[in-house]
């Protein structure tokens, strides 16, 4: 059955103050990395760390995130933009994050707090690998509220009017809902893109890299099957998902920068599989105890 998007992106409002969906989206997927990852340290999953020491590892995590993901959004796909005003790169309230820069922003956090801890970095990116999909999954539900990043034309039956699409724009929200009533939108229905990747990113990859990681693994070999489903899943969703207007289609009438960029995870989760099969399996140990 077709749909009309009619999602207020605004969740709710305290006088002039709008909280977004969004950003209510972002609370829940660090939240979520707060309860797993407290599970895994009391499980002892990263020895000789406490859970004070993994509050300071998520508080850089959340940095790297914003911070990466802004400079990561700017870099790859609005780098013209920031020539003409480099101020935007300061105005996140505007929208445009990277997953590939909140990634690479994630993996300086982690190298940092790891250096401070006298740990392995990959033992600590093997240890937040599975508590990242659940916020990838609520990213992606955030942005199909609030209606971007939809997906290409499709003829299916769960397809998705998306009021903010260009074939929309000028249309009130009474002509879009008597010409929807009238069953004259069909053709204009577009993949829910963002479903698909909240689908595959978090659901999908969550309950895979939980029970890869149940068990000790060797070193590289969580952060591996990450990159490696993560760069695959994003690339096929490139398919049906619209690129970003200001870039297009790079070559070949159908390869998008989120497929460009997605090709290196792919390649680096099959190296770090292999580097895996030599490396050690670090054992559980007994949670440190937080100062008090």
């Amino acid at each position: 059955m077709i749909v009309l998007h009619q999602i207020d992106p605004i969740a709710f409002r305290l006088g002039p103050l709008q909280v977004h969906w969004y950003g209510i989206m972002y609370l829940l997927g660090f939240a979520a990395a707060w309860w797993l990852g407290r599970r895994r340290v009391r499980a002892g999953r990263l020895p000789g760390v406490n859970e004070q020491a993994y509050g300071d590892l998520l508080f850089y995590a959340m940095l790297g995130v914003v911070l990466g993901g802004r400079i990561g959004y700017v870099l790859f796909y609005g780098f013209a933009d920031l020539l003409e005003d480099p101020l935007m790169l300061f105005r996140i309230w505007e929208g445009g994050m990277s997953f590939h820069g909140g990634l690479l922003g994630v993996v300086a956090a982690a190298w940092w707090w790891s250096r401070r801890h006298r740990l392995h970095l990959f033992d600590t990116v093997d240890f937040v690998a599975p508590l990242v999909p659940p916020g990838l999954g609520f990213g992606r539900i955030g942005n199909y509220i609030g209606g971007e990043l939809w997906g290409k034309f499709t003829d299916a039956g769960w397809g998705v009017l998306f009021p903010r699409a260009p074939e929309f724009a000028g249309w009130s929200a009474e002509q879009l809902q008597a010409q929807f009533a009238a069953g004259a939108l069909e053709r204009y229905a577009r993949h829910p893109s963002q479903l698909y990747q909240a689908l595959l990113e978090g659901l999908v990859m969550f309950l895979a890299l939980w029970w890869f990681s149940a068990r000790p693994r060797p070193r590289y070999a969580v952060s591996g099957l990450f990159a490696l489903l993560y760069g695959c899943f994003r690339f096929l969703v490139e398919f049906v998902r619209v690129p970003d207007a200001q870039l297009g289609y790079l070559a070949f009438g159908w390869l998008t920068m989120g497929q460009l960029l997605s090709l290196p995870l792919v390649a680096l989760g099959l190296f770090l599989l292999a580097l895996s099969r030599r490396a050690p399996t670090i054992a559980p140990a007994a949670p440190v105890p937080a100062k008090g």
